[in-house]
């Protein structure tokens, strides 16, 4: 039994979603939060038992039935939850196949410590107090570190949430190199014909990438009546893709190109251009293209919307190694282990390079590119709700990825610890 349709599901997580994710990735600014005790979780809610791994059910930590429930689940819901999304949500598989790709093991282990509040933090104290349940550090394509938390093992996956975006936005790549998408300056109504003569008129598949459309959109997530809160209601009446019939409607506020808001709708609209140019569902397409080619060692699962259609913006599920992959494939150019190139030659760079635009609209403390978060130096990361992450730095070809259960879906004090000691292993290989 599912706890929650995919209407429901969307309806609900989209409400905080992106904001959230904006919040974390513009929480950098120079760490002087003090730290706290460790974070103790929270009792467990009574709730009725549901599909749930026995072991979590037989610890009272059995993930709500109710639709506003993922982004207010206790510490145990969220340890219980997370790792098993694909049973409490509709969700489409991404099949591994082939050889696994090893990731070797650095001889020399990663072993620091660093200042956080005026306190020394080592690895283990990052680990509890900041609610991890799994660190991986690739340095020079060798792991340096691999921890484990929360009852997570190797094995498991654990939810994206918004670090999906930049799975989406490579295969937009992936489909121009199959020809399926002929340019980035083709406007999106070739490819999604019901835009057409809606204010997505003109609007290119870059723009839509970089969401610079200029269409107008209310992501205010205290209104009931805004865009982001209604949109995910939206029918899909025989067939239809339910994501367009509702974006089409918007009007429109700036000239293409020329204002960047972040749109939760435009992230979906990926997807449905995907689905559209390719005639393929998101998942068989991502492990025919990478899942597979890269040796990914387990499968992966994509939650899906009311219509059966994969979220793009949200809610991939993985194993840390396997998102360590990903990002390890990104780093090396997004070629895949054969020296095939999987996108356009110059992809990378296009991808991880902000646009004006977003610089402008984030003041400075960040920036955006095709589904990816940039920095102020040249580093860029994908990032999720609740701690979820990948950091690559390309100078020093360093990887971070980190899976969370935080407190809050954004929690500045978490969110400045991670920063921390993303600034202590990178002054450390420096």
């Amino acid at each position: 039994m599912r706890l929650m349709s995919g209407a429901a599901w969307t309806a609900m997580l989209l409400l905080s979603t992106c904001q959230a994710a904006w919040a974390a990735e513009t929480a950098t600014a120079p760490v002087t939060a003090p730290v706290t005790a460790p974070v103790t979780a929270p009792p467990a809610a009574a709730l009725t038992p549901a599909h749930v791994p026995a072991s979590a059910a037989a610890r009272g930590a059995t993930p709500p039935r109710s639709r506003g429930s993922v982004l207010f689940w206790t510490f145990e819901q969220q340890q219980a939850g997370y790792p098993h999304m694909e049973d409490l949500f509709p969700a489409r598989v991404v099949k591994r196949g082939g050889p696994v790709t090893p990731l070797p093991v650095a001889s020399k282990p990663l072993d620091l410590s660093f200042t956080f509040g005026g306190q020394t933090w080592t690895i283990d104290d990052y680990m509890a107090r900041n609610r991890t349940a799994g660190l991986l550090v690739l340095k020079d394509g060798e792991v340096v570190l691999e921890r484990y938390g929360l009852g997570q093992t190797p094995q498991k996956r654990w939810t994206s949430f918004s670090v999906a975006k930049s799975f989406s936005s490579t295969l937009v790549g992936a489909a121009l190199v199959d020809g399926r998408i002929r340019s980035l300056d083709d406007p999106i109504t070739t490819y999604l014909p019901g835009l057409k003569g809606s204010a997505y008129e003109g609007v290119t598949v870059r723009q839509l990438l970089q969401m610079t459309s200029g269409v107008r959109w209310n992501e205010d997530y205290q209104d009931p009546t805004s865009d982001v809160a209604r949109f995910a209601g939206e029918p899909s009446v025989n067939g239809s893709d339910p994501v367009v019939t509702y974006m089409a409607r918007l009007p429109r506020e700036a000239a293409p190109g020329t204002r960047w808001v972040y749109k939760t709708g435009e992230t979906n609209l990926v997807g449905s251009l995907v689905r559209a140019a390719t005639g393929r569902t998101l998942s068989d397409y991502l492990s025919d293209k990478l899942w597979q080619p890269l040796g990914m060692e387990g499968d992966a699962y994509w939650q899906t919307d009311a219509s059966g259609a994969e979220i793009a913006g949200c809610c991939l599920a993985a194993t840390l190694r396997d998102y360590g992959r990903f990002a390890l494939f990104f780093l090396r150019g997004a070629r895949l282990p054969n020296g095939q190139q999987v996108v356009p030659q110059g992809w990378v760079q296009q991808a991880t390079t902000t646009t004006r635009e977003a610089q402008e609209g984030l003041q400075g403390r960040a920036g955006y590119g095709y589904q990816w978060w940039t920095t102020r130096g040249q580093a860029y990361r994908a990032a999720g709700i609740f701690g979820q992450g990948i950091w690559i730095d390309p100078v020093l070809n360093l990887i971070v990825v980190t899976q969370s259960a935080w407190p809050g879906a954004t929690d500045t004090p978490s969110a400045q610890a991670r920063q921390a000691l993303i600034d202590a292993i990178t002054a450390h290989y420096r």
